[in-house]
């Protein structure tokens, strides 16, 4: 069971960045989004452009409805759903990209 959740959080990371691969690329390159271990996007400064938060905003959306989603097929909470896929996301950013620490402080991978 675990096993499955993992790669459901893996492919849904997959498929969620891959629907906006560029601007969201971009966005991650620049490092005005990073991968937090809620599982979802956020900007790691509040001085986020209107057009950055727009695109936190979708992706956030549609993972949320990905993860409401494997949450029904396997049984679990939303939550631990979301707690799975952020760390599966953290695990899988590139080196030099920003990812959120549990404690909300921001690093370089």
């Amino acid at each position: 069971m675990k096993y499955l959740l993992s790669l459901c959080a893996v492919l849904l990371i997959t498929v969620s960045s891959a629907a906006f691969a560029l601007d969201l690329q971009v966005a991650k390159d620049k490092g005005l989004v990073g991968e937090t271990p809620s599982g979802y996007l956020a900007a790691p400064s509040d001085k986020a452009s209107a057009e950055v938060n727009a695109l936190i905003q979708d992706i956030n959306a549609q993972r949320k409805v990905k993860y409401i989603e494997i949450a029904a097929k396997v049984g679990k909470s939303l939550d631990i759903v979301e707690q799975l896929a952020g760390q599966k996301a953290i695990e899988k950013t590139e080196a030099g990209r920003l990812v959120q620490l549990a404690d909300g402080s921001w690093v370089k991978k």
